[in-house]
């Protein structure tokens, strides 16, 4: 994405799931409407009118969280925002990746644009200008219980809006957050009331997470399809299974759009034709991990829907504590919650488990001399003096172990916090740092299956495989030799794991028989 293009506005509306990617990824900049500055101009209002209220307002006139019977006066409550600030920036451990981060910032940006927080309108252009200028505040894997919000993670995003903490520049380059300020000639901010609590009570973390997720599940599911059609032709299966009516008997949406893509994926091959004569081929049905593929791939993109569509109404929300209202009131609420994006990414790392997992077992199945219809063992080209893809199946299975260590549910966990007052949380940021390996973690699961079946598919010569699949070897051969003796088998995986992250071997297939679901 060009750093020129029009920037992503952000209004009184919902961003949409492709420009959180846009501002996370590729970044894209940003700009605040015309309707969002006078929404936000018309929250701080009330907010200001409150200033100097005697009366007790959550965040505004009180401490937080356990404190919040405490009254602070009217000359100490920009003091609070900025203690609140420094004190709840109080992450731990690696640091989070930038693309989280810089998602993480316009999802809290985008609330603000709504003018239910009460910030003042030159904080929410400031924040904006971080992202413009690149200005990644470092953010660390450790701080958040997913609920009142991405304390800590977003603690360290507004303590870089202070000119406070460390960032990391365009290049890259970590640097006190005071020193790239300066650099990009902004100005620190200096918060004033409610301000602090704008800036870090959302469920901004865990939901960037889900959408990028998301994102790259969308792509994958369709890479699944694509390994395990060639699993299913190097092994002399069949996709009579795979025919519409019989898949229509059972109507779930993505167990439909898996089955078409392997029909489309098969058609035309002539390895199957070739153990289709009448009387040649006594086996009548294929192996789950064969058979079921449409199946187990359909109910994960059912499962990534629901997902998509909590992750659609969160874009939707407006999320703080206390909020303003849009009749001017300011009430305290239980919005910040994590527990609709938590289950939600809980539910999607369960699902990434299982498509590894059978895809795993493909792998396993086009190894073995006793289920793999006549190729050598491990596909080795002398074996015994060669290994072939033994180990590539171990580096598998060893990912999905992992993985379905990742599936274990975090949302069902809570650590009481804050004196009791908290006594109830999400972990829906600990749920989301898992998916993000797990999907890491399925990349490469299907990149082992990918490689092993077109070397596979080369070992049935003089038989040909289907145009689509024809067309992955070529793309895999492009940065993969052809099968021989044993080679050092890590910079082939990485390739076929570069071809998938980047695009490459779906565009291939596309340019072949079209678009896959």
């Amino acid at each position: 994405m060009s750093p020129h293009q029009s920037p992503v506005a952000i209004g009184t509306g919902p961003v949409s799931a492709l420009d959180v990617v846009a501002v996370a990824r590729h970044d894209a900049r940003v700009a605040l409407s015309d309707d969002a500055r006078t929404a936000i101009d018309k929250g701080r209002a009330v907010i200001t009118e409150l200033a100097g209220d005697d009366e007790a307002h959550y965040g505004v006139s009180t401490g937080f969280g356990a404190l919040a019977t405490r009254h602070i006066p009217v000359e100490r409550r920009a003091a609070l925002q900025l203690s609140l600030i420094r004190s709840h920036a109080a992450g731990s451990g690696t640091e989070v990746e930038r693309e989280v981060v810089r998602a993480m910032m316009l999802l809290r940006l985008s609330t603000l644009a709504t003018g239910r927080t009460g910030i003042r309108l030159e904080t929410a252009q400031a924040y904006a200008e971080l992202l413009n200028h690149g200005i990644t505040p470092v953010v660390h894997e450790y701080g958040s219980l997913g609920c009142s919000g991405d304390l800590a993670p977003l603690s360290h995003c507004a303590l870089a809006l202070l000119g406070e903490g460390w960032v990391r520049d365009a290049n890259g380059d970590r640097l006190p957050a005071a020193d790239a300020l300066a650099s990009a000639g902004l100005q620190p901010v200096t918060l004033t009331e409610k301000e602090g609590l704008a800036l870090i009570n959302g469920t901004d973390g865990m939901l960037g997470q889900l959408i990028l997720a998301l994102h790259d599940l969308d792509a994958l599911m369709a890479i699944a399809d694509i390994a395990a059609a060639t699993s299913v032709e190097v092994l002399l299966g069949t996709d009579a299974a795979f025919a519409a009516d019989l898949v229509a008997l059972r109507p779930h949406p993505g167990q439909a759009a898996s089955a078409a893509n392997l029909r489309a994926l098969l058609a035309g091959s002539g390895i199957m034709a070739s153990h289709r004569v009448p009387g040649a081929c006594t086996r009548v049905q294929d192996a789950y991990s064969l058979r079921c593929s449409p199946q187990v791939h359909g109910a994960a993109r059912d499962t990534f829907a629901h997902a998509r569509t909590v992750a659609d109404r969160e874009l939707t929300a407006a999320i703080d504590n206390p909020v303003v209202t849009p009749d001017g009131r300011v009430e305290s609420n239980g919005n910040f919650h994590g527990a609709p994006v938590g289950y939600v990414l809980d539910f999607a790392a369960i699902a990434v488990a299982d498509v590894a997992s059978i895809a795993e077992r493909r792998t396993d199945r086009m190894l073995d001399v006793a289920r793999n219809q006549g190729m050598p063992a491990f596909l080795a080209a002398d074996p015994g003096v060669d290994s072939g893809h033994m180990i590539a199946q171990y580096t598998a299975a060893g990912i999905v172990s992992e993985l379905k260590r990742l599936a274990a549910p975090s949302s069902v966990d809570s650590i009481p916090s804050s004196a009791m007052q908290e006594d109830h949380v999400s972990m829906g940021w600990s749920a989301a740092h898992k998916l993000r390996r797990a999907v890491d973690g399925l990349t490469r699961v299907l990149a082992v299956e990918i490689l092993t079946g077109v070397r596979a598919m080369d070992l049935r010569a003089p038989l040909t495989p289907a145009p689509a699949t024809a067309a992955i070897r070529a793309s895999v051969r492009r940065d993969v030799p052809a099968p021989g003796p044993d080679r050092f088998l890590t910079p082939e995986l990485d390739a076929v794991v570069d071809q998938i992250r980047s695009g490459a071997l779906t565009a291939t297939v596309s340019d072949v028989i079209g678009e896959l679901h």
